[in-house]
């Protein structure tokens, strides 16, 4: 690479980072927009030297910017919520965040030009039928892949986290139970022949003070739905298990609700 100030190397390394572009195509963008990044950007999605689906990404990306003064690389949330519009997936269902997953959104409704480019072009999708077809494939996996269900589920407690805050609220958690443990919005229903769970796990926190969820405690919560389903009568438990002292204690109150509180050992 020929000599460049600092500036301009740390501005090349951004470009190669939005872009997968090689360093000397960087810097060739880069002196023709004198060294502005976000005009040597557009300029590399706008002309064919780049993939064709890095084109079209980059592009689609540039459509729902919000704010392309002050965040050239940022799509906020009134243009998170008119491309989640555009690909047929509502907000308050479990395919959104699956799609935030995919796309490594650093909060809730926003995307960074990276994460929407490298996650889309990851899957191949380049256009919005695309992107509509695979939001409606993994509408349809979400609740059947249980890895898959796992990673979003395990990425919606740092995307739903308040800045700064190491916990979830109970409101919040509670509200992305509701969403990941019913049906309706693209979850696993939590409910079997004789229990609730969901309702009664929710009436046990609110007994406790709706005390705020902590990564493991919603961690485990998942690992416990899929054990309820298997065997609800609890042939899997064991005190002596590592699960959360929360859920030691539901384990207690489900027996009392049910009336089966000498068929286990505690």
């Amino acid at each position: 690479m020929p000599p460049y100030t600092a500036a301009q190397k740390q501005t090349i390394a951004q470009f190669v980072a939005l872009t997968d572009a090689k360093d000397a195509v960087a810097a060739k963008f880069l002196k023709g927009a004198s060294w502005h990044l976000e005009r040597a950007v557009d300029a590399y999605f706008s002309t064919p030297l780049g993939e064709p689906s890095l084109q079209s990404v980059g592009r689609l990306f540039d459509e729902y910017r919000d704010n392309i003064k002050d965040s050239p690389n940022g799509i906020g949330i009134e243009g998170a919520m008119k491309f989640f519009n555009d690909i047929n997936v509502p907000l308050d269902e479990v395919t959104c965040l699956g799609i935030m997953e995919l796309c490594k959104c650093p909060a809730m409704g926003e995307f960074t030009r990276e994460g929407f480019v490298d996650g889309w072009r990851g899957v191949l999708c380049d256009t919005i039928p695309k992107m509509t077809t695979h939001a409606a494939t993994l509408r349809t996996k979400i609740p059947t892949t249980p890895d898959l269900y796992r990673r979003i589920y395990r990425y919606a407690f740092p995307i739903s986290r308040m800045p700064g805050q190491r916990n979830l609220p109970f409101d919040l958690a509670a509200e992305q139970w509701r969403l990941f443990f019913t049906a309706d919005r693209g979850g696993i229903p939590w409910s079997t022949a004789s229990t609730p769970w969901l309702e009664w796990w929710l009436e046990f926190l609110e007994e406790r003070g709706k005390k705020p969820v902590n990564k493991d405690l919603w961690e485990q919560v998942e690992v416990f739905m899929r054990k309820t389903k298997e065997d609800e009568a609890f042939g899997w438990w064991s005190v002596d298990g590592a699960w959360p002292g929360a859920l030691d204690d539901f384990v207690t109150f489900v027996q009392g609700k049910r009336g089966d509180g000498s068929a286990m050992e505690l």
